[in-house]
């Protein structure tokens, strides 16, 4: 018996496959502990014993970057399908951002936008969940904070930038 289904290729942009594990993780998972590492060894200045206070906090930074990730994604799907199901024309500006979101942030002012936003959003959420990781580790305020900023600003999720169909064409 022949069927008469089709099967057709899925494009997804690169945000939306923290959604999806994938073999890809295993290697995203160690990249950001050892960026998270670094990170947080840089950013704790002369402080005696950073080796030993990295060895035991870093993996509770390196999980709140990726729930951070999350948000940020669950941010642009959340929007993304908004703006598809808000109008039916294809060639209407709020279509044309949703494809960017999916495709290139670039190509629409307003998908750039959002994207952004995701990324700033994203780091802030970096920001409060490493300052308190780092004030319940026994930092300082003022160092829980300087950590937590860097953190935040080096290691928010600029990949949500890259456009995907630099990977389709």
């Amino acid at each position: 018996m022949k069927s008469d289904n089709k099967v057709y290729n899925i494009l997804l942009p690169i945000w939306l496959l923290i959604f999806f594990p994938s073999w890809l993780w295993l290697l995203l998972i160690p990249a950001n502990y050892l960026i998270d590492r670094i990170v947080l060894r840089w950013s704790l200045g002369d402080m005696p014993e950073k080796g030993l206070f990295c060895r035991n906090h870093n993996w509770k930074i390196c999980l709140a970057g990726f729930v951070s990730d999350f948000a940020g994604s669950i941010l642009l799907f959340a929007l993304n399908q908004l703006m598809f199901g808000m109008n039916d024309d294809v060639n209407s500006f709020i279509s044309k951002a949703a494809v960017g979101l999916m495709f290139n942030p670039f190509s629409n002012v307003l998908s750039l936008i959002i994207v952004n936003a995701a990324i700033a959003i994203s780091a802030v959420c970096i920001y409060k969940l490493d300052k308190s990781i780092l004030g319940k580790a026994g930092l300082d305020i003022y160092q829980a904070k300087k950590s937590a900023i860097r953190l935040a600003i080096i290691t928010a999720p600029y990949v949500y930038l890259i456009p995907s169909e630099w990977f389709y064409n």
